[in-house]
Order: C-alpha cells, then sequence, then structure tokens
C-alpha cells in the first residue's frame, strides 16, 4: 500500500480547521459552559483529526475506513453540539452558519474519501 503522508490529506487539513475554530468559539464562554457543551464539543471536534491520523498510521485500508466512520460520527455529533450552542445562546447565528458549512465540507469530502478505500478494498489492496 502506497503511503503518502498525512499531511497530503485535504480532508485533515479541514478537520483540523474546524477544531480550531470550535476551541476559539468556546474560549469565551462561562465556566457552566465551558464545563457541560464546552467539552463536549471541542472533544467532537477534535476527535475528527485525531481519528484520521489513527486510523492513517494503520496498515490497511480497512483500518482506514473504520476511523474514518468514527471520524464521520464524530462530525455528526459536532453537528448536534453546535445546534445546541446556538440554542443556548452560546454562539451567533453567524458562527452556527459558519461551523454548520465547514462541517457539511467536511463530510462531504470524508464521504468520497469513504468512497475511495471502499474502492481500494474492493480491488483487494
Amino acid at each position: 500500500m502506497e503511503q503518502k503522508s498525512l499531511d497530503t490529506l485535504e480532508i485533515y487539513h479541514l478537520a483540523i480547521k474546524i477544531g480550531e475554530e470550535i476551541w476559539r468559539a468556546t474560549e469565551p464562554w462561562s465556566f457552566f459552559a465551558k464545563n457541560t457543551i464546552g467539552k463536549q464539543i471541542v472533544r467532537s471536534a477534535d476527535s475528527m483529526a485525531a481519528n484520521i491520523s489513527e486510523g492513517y498510521g494503520r496498515f490497511s485500508y480497512k483500518d482506514r475506513r473504520l476511523f474514518c466512520l468514527y471520524s464521520r460520527g464524530s462530525a455528526f455529533e459536532t453537528e448536534t453540539w453546535i445546534a445546541k450552542a446556538k440554542s443556548r445562546n452560546l454562539i451567533s447565528e453567524e458562527q452556527f452558519d459558519q461551523l454548520n458549512t465547514s462541517l457539511k465540507e467536511f463530510q462531504r469530502k470524508l464521504n468520497k474519501f469513504i468512497e475511495h478505500l471502499n474502492r481500494q478494498i474492493k480491488e483487494g489492496k
């Protein structure tokens, strides 16, 4: 299996960017908000990139796909948390729209990468 650098994956960079945006958005929150929803949203957002990198360090395409599926689940979880943050007036409508757009883009690109991995698995690589 040809191993390119993790740094070449656009989805990895996009996941890192989303995690940093979430971090910046939660920094000004009160202790209570940070301690409840803040920890959850940061963990789910950071898990998106962490799972991609963990899967990328595995040997097989099946392992990579599995960790990409975990990352996809974390992206959906992050969507839920940003919706809750918006409904609780912790983030603005503008922040919500920007984060939601980034998450949708990430999900779309990750799904394409998962399709690529599925083709590699089907071809016996």
